[in-house]
Parts: structure tokens; C-alpha cells; sequence
């Protein structure tokens, strides 16, 4: 008797198991064939510059700036365009922005709004403090925004090398934080990529 409760027992583990296991199985529509994958997962689609390289750049920047003393006391920062010397389109604004993700969440750094942002900031200050629609204690001061101390930018650079069979690329994505006041360096760090195709 009690082999038969076993018995019954491991079967409806199992069939919990297997129907746990399905569950985490990606969706896939049979019409249009799209289906969602590990967004971590590594992408080798092709050598150009993908989500895996973005991800890669963006866990060592930022695991190397938050090590980094100058950090302490949580200053604020403005985010610089990054520089795209490679020979293709590189979204460089969603790998700054990912990084600039890890660091708030991290909570040892404040953002300012960068050049691209700072228009729609200054236009919402002049409508609190110039259409007269807001009362005085309840809106927003002229003059109160906090300055960066330190300026994040970068650059990427390719180089890529061709013969019949292989496509060899190799990216090296450089960031450097500098104090707006003095103009000097205080961080810098650097991530290397290669990726070779063989046809």
C-alpha cells in the first residue's frame, strides 16, 4: 500500500515538474512565428555590435566607476554624447543610458539633466514661474537647479579585418569621468571586444 502512495506520489511531482518546466518555455505564436527569448542571453546573430556587447560594456563601466573613491559622497554627474568612430550604427545613447541605470540604482550617484534634456527642463521651470498659473510656495524656483561635478564620456572605436573566409572585429568602448571645474580626469576605464566570423 504504501509503495502505491509513493508510486502516486513521485507521478504527480513529476507531472508538477514537467508542467513548471513548460511554463518557462518561451511563447511562440504559430501565425507570425515570433517568439521571446532570454533578453540576457548571449547573441550571435552576427559580428556587428549587439545586445551582448552592449550589456558586456556596460557591466564592466559600471562596475569599475563604483569602485572608484571619487564617487563618494554621491556627487552629481551629467551624461556627454559618446563618440561613434566604428564603421556602423551604434545606438551609443542605450549603452550610456544603461549604464547611467546601473549607477542610480546603485544610489552612490546623482544625474543632472544632460545637454539633450536640459531644454525640456528649462521649459517647464518658465511655464511654473511665467504663465502665472501656479501658486508661489507650490512651484518650481528659478536658479535652483544643482550643477554636475563630473562629466561622463566615451568614445567607441572598430577596427575590422576581412580575408575570403573570416570577418575578424574587434571594438574598444572607452569612458572617462571628468571634474567640470578642472578639467581632469578622475576615472577612465576601458572594455575590448572581438568577435570573428568564419564562413
Amino acid at each position: 500500500m504504501n509503495s502505491s502512495l509513493y508510486a502516486r506520489g513521485a507521478t504527480i511531482l513529476a507531472m508538477l515538474a514537467l508542467s513548471g518546466c513548460q511554463t518557462m518555455q518561451p511563447t511562440v505564436d504559430s501565425a507570425s512565428g515570433v517568439s521571446y527569448g532570454d533578453a540576457k542571453a548571449v547573441e550571435t546573430v552576427t559580428n556587428e555590435f549587439g545586445s551582448t556587447d552592449l550589456q558586456m560594456i556596460a557591466e564592466r563601466m559600471t562596475g569599475s566607476l563604483l569602485q572608484s573613491p571619487v564617487l563618494d559622497g554621491r556627487p552629481a554627474l551629467s551624461l556627454a554624447p559618446v563618440r561613434n568612430k566604428t564603421s556602423e550604427y551604434i545606438d551609443t545613447k542605450s549603452i550610456m543610458n544603461t549604464i547611467q541605470t546601473q549607477l542610480v540604482k546603485s544610489n552612490k550617484v546623482r544625474f543632472t539633466r544632460s545637454m539633450d534634456e536640459m531644454e525640456g527642463g528649462v521649459q517647464e521651470l518658465q511655464r511654473q514661474n511665467q504663465s502665472g498659473l501656479y501658486r508661489g510656495p507650490g512651484k518650481a524656483k528659478m536658479g535652483n537647479m544643482v550643477g554636475a561635478q563630473y562629466t561622463l564620456e566615451g568614445e567607441i572605436g572598430s577596427i575590422v579585418k576581412q580575408t575570403r573566409g573570416i570577418k575578424d572585429v574587434y571594438y574598444k568602448m572607452t569612458l572617462k569621468l571628468y571634474d567640470v571645474s578642472a578639467g581632469t580626469i578622475e576615472w577612465q576605464d576601458e572594455k575590448e571586444i572581438r568577435k570573428t566570423t568564419r564562413r
